[in-house]
């Protein structure tokens, strides 16, 4: 669907689905195509001249979040995520002096949360306020992502669930690559935004540079939240391996204990069972008893210089 936003300063404000209409009265235009149909596609070609590859791009899935310049007009590629899946989504943006026409293959709803806070004071935008709401409404949609798998991070480090220690490190792998892909559209975006407030051919969008550059520092925000709660995953996972790796030392500690106790034990009680014909140890009346004390006092005494070592704190 083609919708259209008209602004005439004698008329106010006229909205509905697009109509190619030559006139020069406007003071802005908004043209959104929304899920267009294929029909409705070559009318970005035809009505617009805009530049082909950017035309191209919009018709292509998910284009990198970038800033092309095309003399007259600028061509934009926003990307938003979904909250629940993470999946990226593709809004893609023309600027031309009195023109935005925006391009997404689905319906968006920070597209029709700007379009209501325009019909609220369409006197006090032009398309590059436009834009810059648009912009806001993406770049403030990725913090509740951001704060979600946080509290996900936090309640894996005080392990509330009671999760396994398998299940805690899946847990966090699953963190860290949605970080991760969190992180491949944070940077674009914000690499985006620098270009845009330090470039000198958007004279529309340097008049309002304070704005952008608060969106900026959003995504200077979002890129350092991202950074900082992969490595408290990274701390967390570490610890925990360094836990799992003092128990299981404890635990050959203990083995290593009982066996080094054992062994000459072992060895005493092998060589008096070898059943050999003549062995005189064997005929005297108190060499049980005898064999019994010995193998007593060498455990003991292993176990008091094992204790004094400190092998069983």
């Amino acid at each position: 669907m083609l919708h259209s936003l008209v602004y005439e300063s004698e008329s106010g404000l006229q909205s509905g689905e697009y109509v190619n209409r030559k006139t020069a009265s406007y003071e802005w235009k908004w043209v959104d195509f929304d899920s267009p149909a294929e029909n409705e596609k070559k009318v970005l070609e035809s009505d617009f001249s805009f530049h082909p590859l950017a035309v191209e791009d919009c018709f292509q899935d998910l284009q990198r979040p970038k800033l092309d310049g095309y003399g007259d007009h600028t061509f934009f590629v926003l990307h938003t995520l979904d909250p629940h899946t993470l999946e990226k989504g593709e809004i893609d943006v023309f600027l031309k002096e009195g023109l935005l026409v925006t391009y997404h293959k689905k319906p968006s709803s920070v597209i029709e949360k700007v379009k209501e806070q325009v019909k609220q004071r369409p006197e006090r935008h032009d398309e590059a306020v436009i834009l810059h709401k648009i912009l806001d409404q993406v770049v403030d949609a990725y913090f509740p992502i951001i704060y979600s798998i946080e509290d996900q991070i936090n309640d894996l480090e005080d392990n509330t669930n009671d999760l396994s220690m398998e299940d805690m490190l899946e847990e966090l792998f699953d963190r860290r690559s949605e970080l991760l892909r969190m992180r491949q559209t944070i940077h674009s975006m914000r690499d985006m935004v620098y270009r845009m407030l330090y470039t000198h051919d958007l004279e529309n969008v340097y008049e309002h540079k304070e704005y952008f550059r608060d969106i900026y520092d959003h995504l200077l925000k979002v890129s350092d939240m991202i950074a900082s709660n992969r490595e408290m995953t990274q701390d967390i996972r570490d610890s925990n391996l360094s836990m799992t790796s003092h128990r299981q030392n404890k635990t050959m500690q203990f083995l290593t204990v009982v066996s080094m106790i054992f062994l000459p034990l072992t060895f005493i009680a092998g060589v008096y069972g070898m059943n050999f014909a003549y062995m005189p140890e064997l005929q005297y009346q108190y060499s049980y008893f005898i064999v019994w004390v010995l193998m007593i006092i060498m455990a003991v005494a292993m176990i008091v210089f094992f204790r004094k070592k400190g092998w069983f704190d």
